[in-house]
């Protein structure tokens, strides 16, 4: 059994608005939900395995207030009473807050010491790990292709900045208005070549040792599991190289605050998770997920639905 949660966007801050005004933000009270998903994960018996978070740890409103640092020491704090390992998608929020190069100095950096196990390229968040037989979680990074994040003199944000200009003519990238493809917007991001090809090596080895496979990364990477903006760029590229394997059973994504959830032509489940951020004080918004040899069962507290997933 696993912890799953997303979003969780705290910052010591009066509550808010989405970009739409339309749907409140908790800021402060994202903590307090954050706290309640940790005492229930430390009761569950027999005990987790691991949690994962699902990116978007805290707002980018820190930056503005120079609270970076210390929002980050909270959350961390809370997750840290969990006797087990907590690995981390990293989110546009998180690079808001920080660049690459200091993420990979925070506890965001879940990526196992002195793993063999990846990743693609040095500074991309990529990685996998099995936590029992013939059972392997791979952690993608949705803003490998991104320009938040990445330094403006990395051959990556120039690539990423081409394709966004291409594709979005608005003043304003995050605006995604009038746009044929409304996911090309600066607050999204996607996959290099370099990670989509160390991906299908991993999925290759799954297939050979017959694993069962669990992706998660920030960004969905389904039209139906998602809107048309919360989207990674290339998310057909990431599908077709699941789908050209017989090992991935769940794809887990956080981003849309809504959430979603499809099974895909290929029996893959989509389950994009609702996000803390916009949940009220009186809900929650996490899950376990119990694994069997047949199935995923989600059992969701507050916005979250329970779910069986069969494969």
């Amino acid at each position: 059994a696993f912890g799953v949660i997303a979003d969780i966007q705290y910052a010591d801050a009066e509550d808010g608005y989405n970009f739409g005004g339309y749907q409140r933000r908790y800021y402060r009270q994202s903590l307090h939900l954050l706290w309640d998903a940790v005492e229930a994960w430390a009761a569950e018996r027999p005990p987790l395995a691991f949690v994962l978070q699902l990116g978007d740890i805290i707002d980018g409103l820190n930056a503005r207030s120079g609270e970076s640092e210390g929002a980050l020491a909270q959350v961390l704090a809370a997750l840290g009473q969990l006797q087990v390992p907590v690995h981390h998608a990293w989110g546009n929020h998180e690079f808001y807050n920080f660049s690459r190069a200091r993420l990979v100095h925070t506890g965001l950096n879940s990526r196992p010491a002195g793993t063999t196990a990846g990743p693609p390229a040095e500074d991309c968040q990529a990685y996998h790990f099995s936590p029992s037989a013939r059972f392997r979680i791979v952690v993608l990074d949705t803003y490998d292709l991104s320009i938040v994040g990445r330094e403006p003199d990395s051959p990556h944000y120039w690539e990423s900045l081409q394709l966004l200009r291409e594709k979005n003519p608005n003043d304003n990238l995050n605006s995604p208005t009038g746009l044929e493809e409304p996911r090309f917007v600066e607050f999204n991001g996607g996959f290099s070549q370099a990670q989509l090809d160390w991906f299908n090596e991993v999925l290759k080895f799954s297939d050979e040792n017959q694993e069962k496979v669990v992706v998660m990364g920030h960004l969905p990477i389904h039209p139906n599991a998602s809107n048309r903006v919360c989207l990674a760029w290339n998310y057909e590229d990431a599908l077709s190289v699941i789908h050209s394997h017989q090992c991935v059973v769940c794809f887990l994504a956080g981003h849309l605050h809504d959430g979603g959830y499809c099974l895909d032509s290929h029996g893959v489940h989509h389950l994009t998770l609702e996000g803390v951020i916009e949940t009220p004080p009186e809900s929650n918004a996490f899950g376990t997920i119990y694994v069997y040899e047949d199935k995923m069962v989600l059992k969701g507290r507050g916005r979250i639905s329970d779910r069986v997933m069969h494969f």
